[in-house]
């Protein structure tokens, strides 16, 4: 497929066919990740591959109860990691540091850039995926599950394999939106408005098609899809629970060290 093609194509991908993913086109798409670009080549991140259908059917609780974690035949799971380098700079009398915040977003940015070079890779071959937000929000549960020694962490993930729907893409926000020349240029009222105007109206259209989120959107007396967003999706005490849960393990993963 074109590369543009296979971009702008892009759909998450819930349901899956009844099918494996072959070991040599999986090791392809991985490979396609191990070329992604990385802080001073360090490469701070590992892939966790999980066809196990058992350990899937555990993950599913971590995982929110998402069907495509036991539906998909293989899920992904992409860890900031500085285990593996600290083992290396102990062998070679190296100050072994790399314990602190900043050292987990260089390996959370390693670990994102691999995840998206393996996702274009699998499109590219007719597969499918679905990135899910919970392997961060829950990652000391993922973390545990997945036998995750110190120094790593869940940080991004998704399920992969041959889709069995075909849905249509979901809009983006426009250019003008999103892209700042020289230097940030802040909103007015007007500019957002415009800016979200097709996001409004396709985004509380897509509620209002399917009868079980409507259903949610009429019980919780919502009025537009901001309300849905930070009602009934994304609460705050949800993602301050979350943030807790991520600064707990962080310092659990030796992530947190100040001095």
């Amino acid at each position: 497929m074109d590369l543009n093609d296979v971009i702008h194509g892009h759909r998450s991908i819930r349901e899956y066919e009844d099918k494996e993913v072959s070991q040599e086109l999986l090791e392809k798409i991985l490979d396609a990740g191990i070329r992604a670009s990385s802080s001073g080549n360090m490469q701070t991140y590992s892939i966790v591959v999980t066809r196990d259908k058992e350990l899937r059917e555990k993950l599913y609780s971590a995982h929110m109860e998402q069907s495509m974690v036991v539906d998909a035949p293989v899920l992904l799971t992409f860890c900031a990691d500085f285990n593996r380098m600290r083992k290396w700079l102990e062998l070679n009398d190296a100050p072994v540091h790399f314990d602190n915040f900043m050292s987990f977003m260089i390996g959370a940015i390693d670990a994102t850039l691999a995840s998206q070079n393996c996702a274009l890779a699998a499109e590219n071959e007719g597969l499918g995926i679905c990135y899910m937000g919970s392997t961060l929000a829950n990652c000391d549960q993922i973390g545990e599950l997945l036998n995750l020694p110190p120094n790593v962490v869940p940080v991004v993930g998704y399920s992969l394999g041959y889709p069995a729907e075909n849905p249509a893409p979901r809009d983006r926000l426009p250019r003008h939106g999103i892209v700042h020349y020289d230097q940030y240029h802040d909103y007015s009222d007007q500019d957002i408005l415009d800016i979200y105007k097709e996001r409004n109206e396709k985004g509380w259209q897509r509620y209002m098609d399917i009868p079980r989120l409507k259903e949610m959107v009429e019980e919780l007396g919502l009025k537009n899809l901001a309300q849905v967003y930070t009602i009934a999706k994304y609460t705050k005490e949800s993602h301050v629970d979350f943030s807790q849960t991520v600064l707990n393990y962080l310092e659990k993963q030796n992530f947190m060290e100040n001095k």
